[in-house]
């Protein structure tokens, strides 16, 4: 059979049709987590769009991300937004840097609500990053859902329920007074007794983590302890999640 030259020249200029990529939105790309994570997510070119919430408008710089501005601190009174992939971090903004001060950050007490909003967007995959305090949290929680908020985040229904638990540096303290400063003090040599395994990770490999972790995981919830966002911050990030997602 002869074909016709026209068809075949019409067929191979014809293109396959194209597979939409994600949208993403980003709650709280502020502080050097947030820096990454924005960075790492955006260059990966895996997702189609990428919004960033926002306090008040401000110059986009980045190729296809765009701020969103939020009405209020409270999610229950904004507007629907359309996304597919959302991810929530809780790091506060770096004061010297215009632009993270007009970002919008989340705090934990604000998750419930988020995911709600995120939820009638019809967000089916949801990743967080929730600051842990080393030590504080008992060994049989670390690897599941901890508090009834975590627990009523996971019942909204998303497809993917990514929660990793980022051991935080603590915070300075500042005493007013001589003796509180001097207890202060002298508690503070315990905090070398907690173990390497719970030592707060670089900002670049937490962002690694949760990049390859939304590339892999399958649908249902998962829970990274803390040991296993630090020993991906020491190793091969990309095995560490698959064998964890597995």
């Amino acid at each position: 059979m002869v074909q016709d030259p026209l068809q075949v020249l019409q067929a191979a200029a014809r293109r396959s049709p194209s597979v939409a990529k994600p949208r993403l939105l980003i709650a709280g790309a502020t502080g050097a987590l947030g820096n990454e994570v924005l960075r790492r997510l955006v260059g990966s070119d895996g997702y189609g769009s990428t919004q960033v919430l926002a306090r008040e408008p401000i110059r986009d710089g980045l190729r296809g991300v765009q701020t969103r501005v939020v009405p209020s601190d409270d999610p229950a009174d904004w507007p629907a937004a359309a996304a597919d992939v959302a991810v929530v971090l809780f790091d506060p903004p770096r004061l010297f840097y215009d632009r993270e001060r007009a970002l919008w950050t989340p705090t934990p007490e604000q998750l419930v609500a988020l995911a709600r909003w995120l939820r009638a967007g019809d967000v089916r995959t949801l990743a967080v990053v929730l600051p842990h305090a080393p030590g504080r949290l008992p060994e049989a929680l670390k690897r599941g859902l901890a508090t009834l908020d975590e627990q009523a985040v996971a019942a909204l229904g998303f497809d993917r329920f990514l929660l990793l638990r980022s051991a935080q540096a603590p915070g300075a303290v500042r005493h007013p007074h001589v003796p509180a400063r001097l207890a202060h003090w002298m508690l503070g040599v315990f905090q070398y007794m907690i173990p390497s395994s719970e030592q707060p990770p670089r900002a670049s490999k937490v962002a690694q983590l949760l990049a390859a972790s939304l590339r892999h995981a399958p649908p249902g919830i998962h829970v990274a302890a803390p040991e296993l966002v630090w020993q991906a911050s020491q190793g091969d990030t990309e095995a560490i999640a698959r064998d964890w997602l597995r």
